[in-house]
């Protein structure tokens, strides 16, 4: 079984597209870890139940939560869930990777969750280069000021070990 392909297809089904796979998540997306492992099996025979715990304990930037026997992406999501994510008051800024093609609009606009719930940034520099990068070679690091994003009434959220979520990013909360 490759862990990669397994976790990859359960960051589809969580954040995007459990009906595609019969499951029908709560309000704060979670579905029954066994419906989620039987899921899984339709297209990787061998996935078990321990497989799939294995996968969110290793799992590098906590895309993943289980609590009481249930299974949820913590984040990412393009559907509505009600996430209960602890506020990051501490970091005093964040990380967004982006391809320099979007950089004039986003400077502009700012960062939009586009076709997701929440903008996704990082405490890390290189985990935030690593994610741009999945949308081309030439990447730019944005900075962002998260005390500006305070000001403006906006929550930052703890999603993952480094990754924070918000509504959005105005552009003057973009260091230059």
């Amino acid at each position: 079984m490759n862990r990669v392909k397994v976790s990859k297809l359960m960051a589809y089904i969580l954040r995007h597209s459990p009906e595609e796979f019969g499951l029908k998540p709560d309000e704060e997306g979670f579905i029954p870890l066994d419906e989620l492992v039987k899921a899984l099996q339709t297209v990787y025979p061998g996935v078990t139940e321990e497989s799939v715990r294995e996968i969110v304990e290793r799992d590098s930037k906590g895309r993943y939560e289980i609590r009481d026997d249930k299974i949820r992406a913590r984040y990412g999501h393009s559907f509505k869930v009600d996430l209960d994510h602890e506020k990051d008051t501490e970091s005093r800024v964040l990380y967004h990777g982006t391809p320099r093609k979007n950089l004039d609009r986003i400077l502009r606009e700012g960062l939009k969750p586009m076709k997701r719930q929440f903008v996704h940034l990082t405490t890390s520099k290189s985990e935030a280069l690593e994610t741009g990068r999945r949308h081309g070679k030439d990447v730019v690091l944005l900075i962002i000021d998260a005390d500006c994003l305070r000001r403006r009434g906006l929550r930052v959220y703890k999603a993952g070990k480094n990754v924070r979520i918000v509504e959005r990013v105005p552009p003057e909360c973009i260091l230059p």
